[in-house]
This record gives C-alpha cells, structure tokens and sequence, in this order.
C-alpha cells in the first residue's frame, strides 16, 4: 500500500517537475534572445552568469511532492517574479510532519468536562404509565432507513405514546429499504430490557392483543415530520379513540425538537438507558474494542461516510472526471425528489464530506500523530484502496472490523446491515475520541451520546472553514495550516456548551438531558483563584460566545426543519378517508 502511495506521489513530482522545466526553458530563451541580438556585446558576458543563476533558482526551489492532486499551484505570472518566488517557496515548506504529533491531554478529552453530567430522571409532575394510559388504545410504529434512522423513531415513539396516553406495540423495523435488512427488534435490541426500563413511563407490549374475540386492524396513517404534541393529539387522538389503534408509517424524526423538559427527558431516559443492543451484538463489539486496545491505549474511531451512495445524495464532486459523475448521477437516480446542485457551491457551503485524505490533515493539524491508532466505520469507500492511501499514510496504524475480526466471527453479523452498523457503533461509542464526517443520523445519534455520558470529545469537521484551507494550502506552511486549522475547528471540537441549548437537532443536543455541576464548578475555582465567586464569569466567557457563534452557521440549518405547517396531503387524503 505504501508502495502505491509512493508511487502516486512521484508521478505527481515528476509532473510538477516538467511543468517548471518548460517555464525556466521560456524564461531561458528570453533572456538568450534579448542578449544575442542587442548591440552592446559588453551584456554578452553576463550570458553565462545568467544562466548559473537560473540553473541554480530551479534546483533550489524545485516543488516538493505534494499530496493532494485536485489544489493545482496558483497561476504565475511572468511579470511578477517575487510572487513567483513567494509561491514556490510556500509550497517547498508545506511538509506534513513525518514523526509523532502531540499525545498530551488536551487532543484527547474535553476541558470541562467535569463540570457536567447527564441528567435524564423525570420530575415529580410527570404522569406515570399507571396514571397516563387509557383502555383500548393502542400505537403501532414503522420505522424507515437504517439502523439509526430507525433508533429515532423508537425514541420518539414511546414520547409519542405518551402524549397520545396509548398502550406502545414493540417497533417493526424498516426491511424494505436500501439496506434491505430482515432483522426484526428483539435481533437487534434487547426487547426485554427496552420493556422494562420503560414501564414506568409507558406500557409497551410485543403484540397487539384482541379486544373480546375481536381482533384488533390499526388504521394507517402518517404525521408530518416535527410533529408536536399539539399535532399529535389534533390529528392522531380524534383516529385512536375511534379505531383504537393507529400504525404510523415511515417513522423517522416525526417529532418535534421543541418539546416541554420531562419529554426531553424521557426521550433520554429511552436512548440512553433502555434501548440495548443485544448480547450476541454487545460481545462482538466488546471484543473489537478490546483488540484495539491491546494495540494502544487510546485510539480514534472515524465514521468516514465516504460511501458511493452518500456523494451521490450530497451531490458532491471530488474531481473524478466523467467517471465519476456518470457513476454517482446513476445512484443519485434513486432519489426521484432531489434536485440538481452546484458541486462547488456545495462544496463552498461546507456541505461535502471531506475525503479521506483531508480528514487525515485536518486530524495530523490537530496534533494526532502518525503513531494515533484509528478504528474507521464505513461501508464501501468510492475509489477504493486507492482513495484511502492517502489516509493510510498519514495514519498507518488503521483498522475496521475486517481487519481486526475473522470472517467467521463475522458471519453470524455480516448478512445484516444493521447489526454490522451496530457493531461500528459500539466501537465509535467506546472511542477515546470520535470523528464525524457527515452530519447523518449515526453522527448526530453517537455526538448525543457522548455529550450524556462524560463529554467524550466529539469532533465534528468545520467543512466550510476548512474548504478554503485545503484550497490554498500550498500556499502556506504546514505551521500556517495546522494553526489555522486549530481556529478553524474551535467551537466543533464536542466541548461542553458549544451549542447553545434549545439550538440544533436534540439527538445530537440533548440539553434538556445535561446539568451543570456547581459543586464541582466552585471547587476548581475555588482551588485556582482562592474563591468562588469568578463561577459566574465561565458561563460566559468569551470562549464559549465564540464557540457558539462558530457553530451558529451549522445548527440554524438544522434549526430551519422545525414546525413545519401540517398541510401534508398525505394526512389530508386519510382524514377524507376515516370521516
């Protein structure tokens, strides 16, 4: 593999190298032109100085190989020397650093940690299960997507039951989608478990019951997606009291972000405490972090997310050719509702995943060393072995699930996306530090997490910042680079409090579900500085304004999804239908 890589490389220098042969050739030739044909034959003497001189310039400052091919040297302009010279010179420098890079605390936990912890019980207003069902209504639920996608809509369930003062049926997962998994709920989680945890909360029962001798047809239906509790019971109660019990379909993210505390917290308490995976599943993972840890005692879990299927929804384009937009629009196909985009505004607007390599440098800027041990969850990577090189050479020590398990230990996983999902979540989970490349559900659903439990850091690339990085890098030095890249990523490093609560998608922000420890707070403050009293400063230190701000430009994104009107003809078209 390195081998390949080096290979790669050369063929670029080699490159680089006739281009600047042919430009000192024509600067050459200039000179020699201007020179044999002026009168004054005193001038001819300083030919062979000239030409030492330029023979010399090339030699010294000859382009190092560089390690990216789509950030191409800025046009030079003959009549511009010194900035001929500035460019050649920056680009000579920009050498990423061979050895270790920094294994000190600060890459590998988050500053304040310690000051906040998860905090998910309900308060003493909140209905039990007891008190908040009714006789004879049942909730039904249908997921959709993949194994994460599917988490949402079983969180959201039971919150969704409660609100609806309804017995919950045990979630049918989606086996019809792209990932076409057959797994049902007890394969992939312990349904016993989910039961009890929940019982205080909400009834749930495996399968819907007869009423007398009756048996029981769910009317079908569908919510808008972040729905409310209003929505819920001006649309679904009037069909649960008459039907007595709903199924809704496609299931994902139907409600809303905004919903009063102790729904926040019971969406917590299901998340983080009741749904388990189950212990065929829990011990293969285990083993998986177990291994990497003989290896290192700390390592990096990536989730790359550089999948054929996701450069094609992003629209993205990496410069592939028509290969690769012929090979992308295909898959993009699938999705008949996605219009055309603009690759270079996307890319712009920090809406592309990075590629593999670029995750590598911003990661090496960071102060992760060649030497850090990186676990990388991923399906199949666009291009291959060959798109992961660069990636490998500036982290060698990598491994995924094939490399470290046998196909036999595989086996009982490997026909089952969702459970091959759930193992690179167990293991990115476990992580002393996670990488995200994409703000999909598996990012945002394991960032929550993380948040709940301990603040693990939860580093999230800063795309739109780092786009412009990439782009002139070779315009700077590696020092340039990495401390730009340090600034670029403040504010997304999965610190406490970066975004601000009630902002952004509440799988990722669980903030309702995080409490401040004052305890703690005055203590440090009162061992740094001799009294408390500088505790109300930290709230609102200008780090965590600027934070904030920093992150303001992804989380109003997400922010913009919220309330939608409830004008879906979907539902229009199934009220018609019950009246």
């Amino acid at each position: 593999m390195l081998e390949l890589v080096q290979d790669y490389y050369t063929n670029m220098k080699r490159r680089r190298q006739r281009h600047h042969e042919t430009l000192f050739l024509g600067i050459f030739q200039i000179i020699l032109h201007t020179l044999l044909f002026s009168r004054r034959r005193r001038f001819l003497p300083l030919l062979s100085a000239l030409s030492g001189a330029l023979l010399f310039f090339f030699v010294l400052f000859s382009p190092p190989i560089t390690s990216h091919h789509h950030h191409l040297i800025n046009p030079i302009s003959f009549n511009n020397r010194t900035g001929f010279q500035m460019n050649l010179q920056k680009e000579h420098v920009f050498r990423v650093p061979m050895g270790g890079g920094s294994l000190s605390a600060d890459v590998w936990t988050s500053k304040q940690s310690k000051f906040y912890h998860g905090c998910s019980d309900s308060s003493n207003k909140f209905p039990t299960a007891e008190v908040n069902t009714h006789p004879n209504r049942y909730l039904m639920i249908a997921t959709s997507g993949g194994l994460n996608q599917q988490r949402t809509g079983i969180v959201d369930a039971v919150v969704a039951a409660h609100i609806l003062n309804a017995v919950l049926v045990v979630p049918t997962l989606d086996q019809k989608s792209y990932w076409k998994d057959s797994s049902n709920f007890s394969e992939i989680f312990d349904v016993d478990w989910f039961i009890s945890q929940i019982s205080k909360d909400v009834k749930i029962i495996r399968n819907l019951p007869r009423i007398g001798n009756k048996v029981i047809i769910p009317y079908t239906t569908r919510v808008p997606r972040k729905c409310n509790a209003k929505c819920y019971q001006t649309r679904i109660m009037p069909i649960l009291k008459k039907k007595h019990a709903v199924q809704l379909t496609k299931f994902d993210y139907r409600l809303s972000n905004r919903l009063a505390t102790d729904m926040q917290k019971l969406r917590c308490r299901v998340n983080y405490h009741a749904l388990k995976f189950t212990d065929p599943i829990i011990e293969m993972g285990r083993k998986l972090v177990e291994r990497i840890r003989m290896k290192s005692s700390k390592f990096v879990a990536l989730h790359l997310r550089f999948e054929p299927d996701m450069l094609a929804f992003s629209g993205c384009y990496y410069g592939g050719g028509d290969k690769e937009r012929k090979e992308l629009g295909k898959i993009r196909k699938r999705w008949k509702t996605l219009h055309s985009r603009n690759p270079d505004k996307e890319r712009r607007h920090g809406k592309c995943p990075l590629t593999p390599e670029e995750i590598g440098l911003m990661l090496r800027a960071l102060g992760f060393g060649n030497d850090v041990h990186i676990y990388v969850a991923s399906g199949e990577i666009y291009g291959g072995e060959e798109t992961l090189a660069p990636l490998k050479a500036l982290f060698p020590n990598f491994y995924s699930k094939e490399t470290i398990a046998s196909k036999e230990e595989l086996a009982p996983f490997s026909s089952f996306s969702s459970r091959m999902a759930a193992l690179d979540f167990i293991v990115c989970d476990e992580s002393d530090v996670f990488v995200s490349n994409n703000n999909g559900n598996m990012a945002r659903m394991l960032a929550g997490r993380r948040r709940y439990f301990d603040h693990k850091p939860t580093i999230r690339p800063n795309a739109k910042k780092l786009y412009k990085l990439f782009l002139n890098r070779n315009n700077m030095t590696w020092e340039e680079f990495a401390s730009q890249v340090r600034t670029s990523q403040i504010g997304f490093m999965g610190e406490p409090m970066e975004v601000k609560p009630g902002r952004g998608e509440f799988h990722e922000n669980p903030s309702a579900c995080i409490c401040a420890d004052s305890d703690a707070k005055a203590r440090e403050y009162a061992t740094l500085f001799g009294t408390p009293s500088i505790i109300s400063e930290m709230d609102t230190d200008s780090a965590t304004n600027s934070a904030r701000r920093d992150m303001a430009e992804v989380t109003d994104s997400q922010a913009s999804e919220e309330e939608q009107e409830w004008s879906d003809t979907e539902y229009m078209e199934n009220e018609l239908e019950i009246q």
